[in-house]
């Protein structure tokens, strides 16, 4: 199905980025990888790093939409990760966020139409169910976009993915705390009882390649995670590296909240139960849709979401578990050893 084939990655020099690569660089699927991104500094690091003739690079921008439909001149399939996602920058500059995270999502899906390309999934998070913060919000609402497009697209598949927390991705709490330990820095927490999801960046890449697999028009795929607290996180952390930083309660951040939302309960009550994934199909009413508002759905009210509280929990020793699984704590740990 991807022999010969040629894959395009939006936002492709950041984390997702990379483990797609890992994940397909050395083998025989897709004849082309495309990476799509406006940081050429960090593109050249990938080129130098790499050196693989399969590798193609396309400086450019989402919110341009002539840049985004040049790259995809004769691309068959499309990853789209490119976001701004960190938190407190979105609170700041929200005008920033819905042009990247809404319109350049837009314009990923209309270039993708235009040219014919085969499946487009689009990469979302936890953040955009009940979004509190300007990142959810600008998430959710390009969920919304990616959905109301694929009701008229004839071309091109489109599907989404949302996950939670990814350990040790670019600007999560994974590098902080390790960069703290390793400098004797007190260890800063928001609030000790905060959870989060936890998964692997090649959990998000298997949840992308199985709603590439099996994705229908506006379909959204969710994985089934484990949760702790930041709380334990930090401890099983401290506890590998053998350290003896002190822990300080800083409190919550712009925009965070005490738990994530994997699924909502509207979303819950349509959802597929696929094993390790929930698949949730798009709402495809069209306007006229009144009787639906006197009929109502009573099976709302005996649902719950599915979030980082109710799910199965880690505790300090199951997140010990989960980070030996990481190369960057891997190194951590050896080097400190050898220090």
């Amino acid at each position: 199905m991807l022999k010969n084939k040629i894959l395009l990655i939006t936002g492709g020099t950041g984390s997702f980025g990379n483990a797609v690569l890992n994940r397909f660089l050395n083998t025989d699927h897709f004849k082309e990888i495309r990476i799509f991104s406006r940081d050429e500094k960090k593109q050249d690091d990938m080129r130098a790093r790499l050196k693989n003739e399969k590798l193609k690079f396309y400086i450019g921008d989402v919110r341009d939409y002539n840049s985004v439909d040049k790259a995809m001149r004769g691309v068959d399939y499309v990853f789209h990760a490119a976001a701004l996602k960190q938190v407190p920058s979105c609170e700041f500059f929200p005008i920033e966020a819905t042009k990247t995270n809404v319109f350049g999502t837009q314009n990923v899906i209309d270039a993708a139409e235009c040219n014919k390309v085969a499946k487009v999934i689009c990469l979302s998070t936890d953040k955009a169910a009940y979004p509190i913060n300007a990142m959810g919000i600008s998430k959710a609402l390009m969920e919304k976009v990616a959905i109301a497009a694929a009701r008229n697209c004839t071309n091109t598949t489109v599907c989404l993915t949302r996950y939670g927390n990814v350990m040790a991705s670019r600007g999560s709490v994974i590098p902080l705390f390790l960069n703290q330990i390793k400098n004797n820095e007190e260890i800063t927490i928001t609030d000790p009882k905060m959870t989060r999801f936890l998964m692997s960046l090649d959990e998000a890449v298997e949840l992308v390649l199985f709603a590439f697999e099996h994705g229908n028009q506006g379909d959204l795929f969710v994985n089934k995670a484990p949760a702790g607290t930041i709380g334990d996180l930090a401890q099983a952390l401290k506890e590998l590296c053998n350290a003896d930083n002190e822990i300080k309660i800083i409190g919550t951040r712009h925009g965070e909240k005490l738990y994530e939302t994997l699924c909502t309960r509207e979303e819950m009550v349509k959802a597929e139960d696929m094993d390790a994934f929930y698949r949730i199909p798009a709402d495809n009413r069209d306007l006229n849709y009144a009787r639906y508002f006197s009929e109502g759905e009573e099976d709302v009210a005996l649902i719950e979401d599915y979030h980082s509280h109710n799910t199965e929990q880690q505790d300090v020793e199951g997140m010990k578990k989960l980070l030996m699984q990481l190369d960057v704590v891997q190194e951590a740990i050896a080097k400190r050893k050898g220090a």
